[in-house]
């Protein structure tokens, strides 16, 4: 009898000793913070030297009654217009499979739809005389269109987007109270797609559409760090921010979502590693490696 209360005292401190070494959300977003950069002071051109934000700490984002998802609302839908080569479509596939991994939510893409909604008059930016597709009747039509289960609802495009004529134009935009938005993956590939030449494009667009759907949860741009939700003025600016939540807008997305944080920066390792997107993975990888230490 006293073997068997030392084993089952021994087999509990074990299993207590397992359960303890694997960090909780909170531990993580302790450990996780220790990897944030501070902003530079912006440079001329820089989204932060043009716009004053004051920012969103985490208790600001709790008392803003954010969106959020829950039983009845819980799907991101994604919806294709118009015309997409095969690999560009290959590329949309694939940021709804990143999508999924990222938020911890169903993602559904529907079936292409034509853009009708956007009007002959709407389709060529003044600034730059070359067709762009005005943004105002999309998001319009996906306010009208988002399912009752959707908690949000972007459309992806391969066209060029303006949202004004005093812009030139822009790689993504939210409507956030509405929980609409758009992406498009037009200027995101240095050569013609293909196959085997996918991954500068989906690294840039997976960076937009999650910047955007982060956005439509509430989430306001990011001054605290170098984070996926800084602002940005230009692709060159962008492609220097990493894919990675800082700490505090991940301890947003995480409240607000419920997932867990181990098992997520595992998955998205995966999905890099298995589409060779090596900067991406290797910010992932060394998160991992500070949540483990």
């Amino acid at each position: 009898m006293r073997i068997s209360v030392l084993f089952i005292l021994f087999f509990i401190s074990f299993a207590g000793l397992t359960q303890s070494s694997k960090p909780d959300n909170k531990h993580c977003i302790l450990y996780l913070q220790k990897r944030d950069v501070p902003l530079e002071k912006p440079q001329a051109g820089d989204w932060l030297y043009h716009h004053a934000e004051k920012g969103q700490t985490f208790e600001q984002y709790v008392q803003s009654k954010p969106v959020k998802a829950s039983a009845l609302r819980n799907t991101i839908y994604i919806l294709p217009i118009g015309n997409f080569t095969k690999a560009e479509w290959r590329v949309v596939q694939f940021t709804a499979d990143y999508l999924q991994l990222f938020f911890d939510r169903t993602v559904k893409v529907l079936p292409k739809t034509e853009a009708t909604m956007v009007l002959p008059a709407q389709r060529r930016n003044p600034n730059t005389d070359e067709e762009q597709w005005l943004t105002t009747p999309i998001l319009d039509y996906l306010e009208k269109k988002i399912p009752t289960d959707g908690v949000v609802m972007m459309a992806m495009t391969a066209s060029d987007l303006y949202p004004s004529p005093d812009y030139n134009f822009v790689f993504g935009i939210a409507r956030t109270q509405q929980r609409v938005g758009i992406s498009s993956l037009h200027r995101y590939s240095d050569s013609e797609l293909d196959s085997t030449h996918y991954q500068k494009c989906l690294e840039r667009l997976i960076k937009t559409s999650s910047h955007e759907i982060t956005h439509m949860l509430s989430v306001k741009h990011c001054i605290a760090a170098v984070c996926l939700m800084n602002g940005s003025n230009s692709l060159s600016e962008s492609d220097r921010r990493p894919n990675r939540l800082c700490s505090s807008c991940l301890h947003k997305l995480q409240w607000n979502l419920q997932f867990n944080i181990p098992e997520r920066l595992e998955k998205l390792a995966a999905y890099f590693k298995r589409h060779k997107l090596q900067i991406d993975l290797s910010f992932e990888e060394a998160d991992i490696r500070a949540i483990k230490e």
